[in-house]
């Protein structure tokens, strides 16, 4: 998907096409298909590399610097599912004329800078733009860490009646989404640390242009970068500590029911063996009296009541 927008001074965001584009615009591509990465390409004269960087989903964040613009990679936030958090490489590509987005899938961060939110932000201050989107990313970070947060507080107070597979299966997932959110950040952090180093190239300044706000912005979301990482340490070792310590629950559960299933088993294997003595085909005692059925059930009975007794006081129940 092709999207061309370009931000009028009063802050209207205008939808363009390749036939009316102009100096300024912004050009948002989702999934592009080969034509439209062709037709960028030849209209923007930025790098093949550039344009297709974002489309492969393990690709690192990171900076690359060429004559005709400006690469910055990082990894933005996105919900799979209620407990399924994942990142997503997000292009950022900064030339004389343009800025680029390049991204597989539509997503909350793109979407911060939607028309209907168009008042906040220019499209042709590419810089500002660019840390803007970094910020929008960093605060999304942070909000999926606080649902994680809460959604963890959840379970934990479910798992404190019930010990059920699915519960121990969120942790699960939420555990990974911590993991790709530790890695993203973590290589995000080294990407806005050289952009921070780049303010005093002289070589990229005509088209990373950086004035005392767009500086103040950048330690913005660095600042918010390592808030998010060490949230992310935080939540990563209390749902570490959490899964282990409710497996252990688990497991000591289960040998409960074990202890109390080998109780059971001796009581109940009192009244068989008492039983199987007395079903001989032999002569044994009480054969010949009227009430020894009745007798042998009572002893059967005060045996493994006996036997009940001794296996409380060892707490085999």
């Amino acid at each position: 998907m092709l999207k061309i927008y370009k931000s009028d001074e009063d802050g209207t965001l205008n939808e363009l096409t390749i036939d009316n584009i102009s100096k300024g615009a912004w050009i948002c591509l989702i999934d592009p298909s080969p034509y439209e990465l062709k037709t960028i390409g030849t209209l923007t004269n930025v790098e093949p590399n550039f344009l297709r960087a974002a489309l492969d989903e393990e690709e690192r964040s990171h900076t690359d610097v060429e004559d005709t613009g400006i690469l910055v990679l990082t990894n933005v936030p996105i919900l799979r599912s209620a407990d399924a958090y994942d990142t997503l490489p997000l292009g950022t590509i900064i030339t004389h004329d343009y800025i680029i987005t390049v991204c597989l899938e539509e997503n909350d961060v793109l979407e911060e800078f939607s028309p209907k939110r168009a008042k906040f932000f220019r499209t042709f201050k590419k810089t500002r733009f660019l840390f803007q989107i970094l910020y929008k990313s960093a605060t999304y970070y942070l909000k999926y860490l606080r649902q994680i947060s809460h959604i963890s507080d959840e379970i934990e107070d479910r798992l404190r009646d019930s010990m059920e597979n699915k519960e121990i299966l969120r942790l699960l997932e939420m555990s990974k989404g911590l993991t790709y959110f530790n890695a993203a950040l973590r290589s995000d952090g080294a990407v806005l640390d050289k952009l921070l180093r780049l303010r005093s190239n002289q070589s990229v300044a005509p088209m990373l242009k950086m004035y005392e706000e767009d500086e103040d912005l950048l330690e913005d979301v660095i600042i918010e970068n390592k808030q998010a990482r060490e949230m992310v340490e935080m939540y990563s070792a209390i749902l570490s500590r959490m899964a282990d310590t409710f497996s252990s629950i688990i497991s000591n559960n289960q040998n409960s029911v074990m202890k109390f299933f080998a109780a059971m088993t001796i009581i109940l294997a009192i009244p068989t063996v008492i039983s199987s003595f007395f079903g001989m085909n032999v002569p044994v005692p009480l054969a010949s009296a009227h009430d020894a059925f009745i007798a042998i059930a009572f002893l059967s009975a005060a045996i493994a009541g006996f036997a009940s007794y001794v296996l409380w006081r060892h707490r085999m129940f």
